[in-house]
């Protein structure tokens, strides 16, 4: 099998690097495609990679094409792949927003798999939400989830509006940790400790948050009553967080990310 990725960024180069150790691709080097002079000299510095500046180079020799360019570049993008692209391949967009409709019409092709990727996979713990055209075979759809299991986990999900869905859950999720962790480590600061205690202190407890909620079958709501006693300094802190309507806030902030992703689905142009 041949892979393609086009775009060697941040997602480009995170699936990258992880596909590329994949058994499917049976010691093929993985082709990655890009137009940055700079990005291009950092990718022909990883042995694992076939690096191309020119699509009518590596394009045709593909079986599955992970996109992997910012929505605003993907009209300008499919203009120059429209030509050299065949129904046989399967097209794997990693980009927010743009619909299976979209890309299949642009490109005059039929199978096509949608994903929402997250930051996490950088270190191997992403989760990749995807679905899939009609036309997509349960072969090539276990070979795409495969490869995207590469970079962490996968969850296949039955239409387009859990992917929008998920952005607001899991793409963007991770901006939400950092959001609650920058301001739990600035409180740290505030009180006087060092900027590594600080780190310390809360990435610990993130960590170690997480671990206890992972390693067992208790619910959220039932680990903050086992560590939170009446009139203790937790009660004092989850009735801060209650009476400021903190919950509601963050379903907010997540309902306004989803919402976006709509938006952007009807006009990503």
């Amino acid at each position: 099998m041949k892979l393609l990725v086009i775009g060697g960024g941040n997602m480009g180069l995170t699936y990258s690097e992880g596909m590329s150790k994949s058994p499917l691709l049976n010691r093929k080097k993985l082709m990655i495609q890009d137009l940055s002079t700079d990005i291009l000299s950092s990718l022909r510095e990883n042995p694992e990679f076939e690096v191309y500046d020119n699509l009518d180079d590596c394009l045709p020799q593909a079986d599955i094409v992970f996109i992997a360019v910012k929505p605003y570049h993907c009209v300008e993008l499919f203009d120059k792949m429209k030509d050299i692209v065949n129904d046989q391949q399967v097209f794997v967009s990693l980009m927010a927003g743009v619909t299976i409709d979209f890309i299949k019409d642009h490109l005059g092709i039929s199978k096509v798999v949608r994903t929402m990727p997250n930051l996490p996979a950088k270190v191997g713990k992403g989760v990749t939400s995807f679905t899939e055209s009609h036309d997509v075979s349960r072969v090539e759809l276990l070979m795409v989830r495969n490869l995207l299991d590469t970079t962490g986990a996968s969850i296949h999900v039955e239409t387009e509006k859990f992917i929008d869905k998920s952005t607001g859950i899991s793409g963007s999720g991770p901006a939400y940790v950092f959001y609650f962790m920058n301001s739990m480590l600035e409180a740290a600061k505030k009180m006087g400790f060092s900027d590594n205690d600080s780190k310390v202190l809360v990435s610990s407890t993130f960590e170690g948050a997480i671990t206890l909620f992972n390693e067992s079958n208790i619910s959220p709501q039932k680990w903050m009553d086992r560590v939170a006693s009446k009139g203790g300094t937790t009660q004092a802190a989850l009735d801060s967080m209650e009476d400021n309507n903190v919950k509601e806030l963050i379903k907010d902030a997540a309902y306004a990310a989803f919402e976006r992703a709509v938006e952007l689905g009807k006009d990503p142009e």
